[in-house]
């Protein structure tokens, strides 16, 4: 790598550190905050996606090592020996077939050292079938991390989408309690001049209470939801800030079909790439498997160097060869090897067609839930617009004495009602069609 290359790598490394403490403070000082940058904040801090990038970095290890067996196995050895004064009887032969007498030599130390390099030649090619395997279990670690990363995506939109409807709530029902708060002044005033039933006061006062009751769980919820959100994002808990509702027109505007959605998501879905990499992985595991029944064979060298004092010394001996080594035990042995890595393909298999089953269910449920979310929108619209003139027409009737309070507090329920279902429905629709995206392996194309 060049100098160029490094300053550009650490000028990148840089921005997006930048770029990520620039979003934490925004969070943190009560600005606005995009679901876009929410969520490049919880992809940043989230603990799965770190712990996923752990054995991303194990499979890449394991890759290193299986290629390392492939290079030659050096060693080198040497020891350095204090021993007796030994008898030494060198068996030689003569002429007449006598045999040499003993031998004696003033030594009492003993030095010597080895050095060997070997070099694979053939393995049966269990050496080519563990690199193959390891290369592919890599690609379906990083798989597995990347559909992590689509679920870490789909629960920021939900989180934040959350938090956005309990936010509307929270305003939605103290709007609705000082509207209430109002109209039960008033009422007192007119029960004071005898223009109303005492009985009606007390409804108004009931709803009013009611009113604080539910302000008093929004506000609950809504406490909660930041919480969580917070936590999500890797920020501190107690941080303040506000939603872009520019989210809620994030829905998509095409209209696929069922098949379509499945059949991209059987393209496109990641846990399905890594089962498709995974099946690749066993079949180079049975390659492995039945290495065990050939020879390996590889090319040795050595040098061998000595030393005993008054009686040898050894230099320059150096040794080339080629090396044969067969088990015969693996004729018998190695059948059950192979048998075990054909068991995990089939495992492989079957997880392939569960995998398959489980899509099209899943891919059908979220695109049902979609279009149900969608035509909500629409109905809960028609809700509101419904719900304001039967308030009107309530409040008109009432003021006129041709409608009871009880009617006129319902109608007020009703409108407050049809709003929160709407803005439920708006927020619902994204959620729904980015559980969608994700369903059909296309979530992280979109963000």
């Amino acid at each position: 790598m060049n100098v160029r290359s490094i300053y550009r790598s650490s000028f990148l490394v840089t921005l997006a550190l930048l770029l990520a403490f620039s979003l934490a403070s925004r969070a943190q000082s009560g600005g606005k905050l995009t679901l876009n940058e929410a969520i490049d904040l919880s992809l940043k801090n989230s603990k799965q996606l770190k712990l996923n990038q752990t054995k991303v970095i194990a499979a890449t290890n394991a890759v290193k090592d299986a290629n390392a067996k492939q290079l030659p196995d050096a060693s080198i050895s040497g020891s350095y020996l204090r021993i007796n004064r030994p008898n030494v009887d060198l068996k030689t032969g003569d002429n007449s077939g006598g045999n040499g007498g003993g031998f004696e030599f003033d030594a009492n130390q003993v030095a010597y050292g080895l050095a060997n390099v070997s070099v694979p030649l053939f393995s049966g090619f269990k050496i080519q079938a563990g690199k193959e395997s390891a290369r592919y279990l890599a690609v379906a670690a990083k798989l597995d991390a990347d559909r992590d990363r689509d679920k870490v995506i789909q629960n920021t939109v939900a989180a934040y989408s959350n938090l956005y409807k309990a936010a509307v709530a929270v305003n939605l029902v103290r709007e609705n309690l000082k509207q209430q708060q109002q109209r039960t002044a008033d009422f007192a005033n007119m029960e004071k001049n005898g223009l109303l039933a005492r009985n009606d006061l007390l409804k108004a006062q009931l709803q009013e209470s009611n009113i604080e009751v539910a302000l008093t769980q929004a506000e609950s919820d809504l406490k909660v939801a930041r919480v969580n959100m917070n936590i999500m994002l890797g920020i501190p808990e107690d941080s303040q800030y506000d939603i872009d509702t520019n989210f809620l027109s994030q829905v998509g505007p095409d209209r696929k079909s069922e098949v379509e959605w499945e059949q991209t998501a059987l393209q496109r879905r990641k846990d399905a790439a890594s089962l498709q990499a995974h099946e690749k992985a066993a079949l180079a595991g049975i390659k492995s498997a039945k290495g065990d029944y050939y020879p390996s064979l590889a090319l040795t060298g050595g040098y061998v160097a000595a030393d005993i004092p008054g009686f040898v010394t050894v230099t320059n001996a150096v040794n080339v060869g080629v090396g044969l080594k067969y088990n015969l035990s693996s004729l018998w042995k190695a059948g059950s090897k192979v048998d075990d890595a054909k068991n995990q393909l089939n495992a492989v298999k079957i997880n392939e067609e569960m995998l398959a089953d489980d899509i099209h269910v899943e891919v059908n449920r979220a695109y049902e839930n979609y279009v149900v979310s969608t035509k909500k929108i629409e109905m809960y619209q028609k809700a509101i617009e419904q719900a304001d003139e039967n308030y009107r027409i309530t409040r008109n009737k009432h003021e006129n004495s041709l409608a009871t309070t009880t009617d006129l507090l319902e109608a007020d329920v009703a409108q407050l009602q049809a709003k929160l279902n709407y803005t439920s429905a708006k927020a619902d629709a994204v959620v729904s069609y980015n559980k969608l995206l994700e369903t059909a392996g296309v979530l992280s194309d979109n963000k």
